[in-house]
Order: structure tokens, then C-alpha cells, then sequence
């Protein structure tokens, strides 16, 4: 146990190529501004695409089957997002630790954490675990495509979100964004939790008796909202100043269109439900009970 711990920490967090990172449009796969555009136009049109074609070859209630494609899926998003929540994690205990001695003087470890110093330049073992969540956006797009397959089902806020996920997750690497290991520690977190329960109910077993999904999302999001006016008061109101804060504002209104849109489809899904079940008790209630009849009227 003790000789796992310390080889676990050294690859998650000590390894040579973590430690030895550097964003770079020449060395980092993905990390130009062509690809990223290219990737996300391509995204769009192949979902599209794919659900138009679909609809009219098969119809909108013909699900195509995947056998176990979802659930290996979601088993495969929820061990990497776990991986790099520990990789992260580990990162920032060492960056605190080995480069708390440049800014102690002005920041605490919690407001580095929301706010890096400004000249922060995008190397090192954070930005690795970054840009691997970066690369791992692309990943999690093919839930697009699998809910496309299954039930013909595509939304404007799942192109959306995932679209707006790639190119924040690309800021935070550009412009060495303040608040993204706080935000990536949440969502990964979420990640794992959510596409765990996805793969436990994939394989057969039984699910919550609450909107389990629903709920972590509201949690994220309300996570996300804290963490950004914490940037605005550090970066305001408080010493210094916040690298990256012109990419904090643009991730800022994406990441409010973002909750914008959910609030409108969980309250729209809400009131529906609502509605349901006043029109229920309404039929219920317009239904006479039957009359009472006496034993002896019976008989007689």
C-alpha cells in the first residue's frame, strides 16, 4: 500500500511530461484556432446531419440498437474524468507547494486557486491535466451521437453546452485562465459521479427515485456561479489582479447562456410535470362516486 501511493502520486503528478508540459501551438495536438473551430463546426454538422438523415430513412421512433456501446461509454468517461480529478488535484497540492513561495505574500492557496497571479504562463502539471481535459471534451461529445442513434434525439442545448465546453476548455489553456482547476475539479467530479450512474443503470440496475442527473447538474452549475463571483471579487475588489480575466468575462456570458438555457428547460420539464398531474387529479376529481346503497335496498 505504501509503494502504490507513492507510484500513483509520481504519475499523476511528478511524472517528467507533467511536470515538463508547455501549451504550445507547434507541439500540442489540437491547439490551434483553426482546429479548434474546424472541430466545432464539424461537431455540429455531423449531429445534424446525422439526425435529419436518420429521421428520414428510419423515422423518429426507430431506435437503432448499440448493445453496450453506451454503457462502455459512460464506464470510459467516468474512469477518465476520475483520473483527472486525482491528476489535478495532486497538481495543485504540488504547484502550492512549490511555488507558493513567488506569491504567499498576496494571495492564500484558495485564492490562487480562483485567481493565478498575473504573467502565469500555461506549463507545468496543471495546465497538463487541462489540456487533458481539453482532449477529453472530445470524448464526451459522442453521447451527441449515441442519443441521435437511440432516440432520435437531439437539442439545441446539447450542441450548445458541448460546443461551449471545447472552446472554454481551449481559453483556459490560451489565455491562462484564473479559475479553471477549481472549475475543472467540479466538473470532473460531476463527471465521474454522473456517468457512473449512467453506467449502473446501463448495465441493469436499478436507478434513483429522483432526477439523479438533474440534481449534479444543478449542483455544477451552482458551483460554477460562486467560483466566478469569487473571481470577480479577487479580481476587483481585492489584491492584484486575475491572469486571463478578458477570457474569464467571454467564459463568463457563455457560461450564464449556458445556465440561461438550463433554468428554461428545467422549468419548462417541471411546470409540464406539474400540469400533468393537476389535468390527473382534475380528471379524478370529475369522476362521481358511485352511490350508496343500503344492504336491505340490495336484497330487495
Amino acid at each position: 500500500m505504501l509503494k502504490v501511493r507513492p507510484l500513483a502520486i509520481f504519475y499523476l503528478s511528478e511524472h517528467p511530461a507533467i511536470v515538463g508540459f508547455r501549451w504550445s501551438h507547434t507541439e500540442s495536438w489540437g491547439s490551434t484556432w483553426s482546429f479548434l473551430f474546424s472541430s466545432i463546426v464539424s461537431y455540429l454538422f455531423l449531429s445534424l446531419f446525422l439526425h435529419f438523415f436518420l429521421s428520414l430513412l428510419l423515422g423518429r421512433h426507430r431506435p437503432i440498437p448499440l448493445g453496450f456501446l453506451p454503457a462502455l461509454h459512460s464506464l470510459s468517461m467516468s474512469l477518465i474524468s476520475a483520473t483527472i480529478f486525482a491528476g489535478i488535484l495532486l497538481s495543485a497540492v504540488a504547484e502550492i507547494r512549490d511555488t507558493r513561495w513567488f506569491w504567499q505574500r498576496s494571495k492564500t492557496p484558495f485564492e490562487w486557486l480562483l485567481c493565478f497571479p498575473l504573467g502565469t504562463r500555461p506549463s507545468g502539471r496543471v495546465f497538463f491535466w487541462s489540456y487533458i481535459y481539453y482532449l477529453s471534451r472530445f470524448l464526451h461529445v459522442f453521447r451527441t451521437f449515441i442519443s441521435i442513434l437511440r432516440r432520435r434525439k437531439l437539442s439545441f442545448f446539447q450542441l450548445f453546452n458541448h460546443s461551449i465546453s471545447i472552446l472554454v476548455s481551449f481559453l483556459w489553456l490560451e489565455f491562462s485562465q484564473s479559475f479553471q482547476i477549481l472549475a475543472i475539479l467540479f466538473a470532473t467530479l460531476g463527471y465521474a459521479v454522473v456517468y457512473g450512474y449512467r453506467f449502473w443503470t446501463a448495465i441493469g440496475f436499478r436507478g434513483a427515485c429522483f432526477p439523479f442527473v438533474l440534481n449534479c447538474q444543478i449542483l455544477l452549475l451552482s458551483c460554477n456561479v460562486a467560483c466566478h463571483v469569487g473571481v470577480f471579487l479577487q479580481h476587483f475588489f481585492f489584491r492584484g489582479g486575475c491572469n486571463g480575466i478578458g477570457a474569464w468575462v467571454f467564459n463568463s456570458v457563455l457560461n450564464f447562456a449556458v445556465l440561461m438555457l438550463f433554468l428554461n428547460f428545467y422549468l419548462r420539464r417541471y411546470l409540464n410535470r406539474n400540469r400533468r398531474m393537476v389535468e390527473v387529479d382534475g380528471v379524478n376529481g370529475d369522476q362521481p362516486s358511485p352511490p350508496h346503497v343500503p344492504p336491505d335496498a340490495k336484497r330487495k
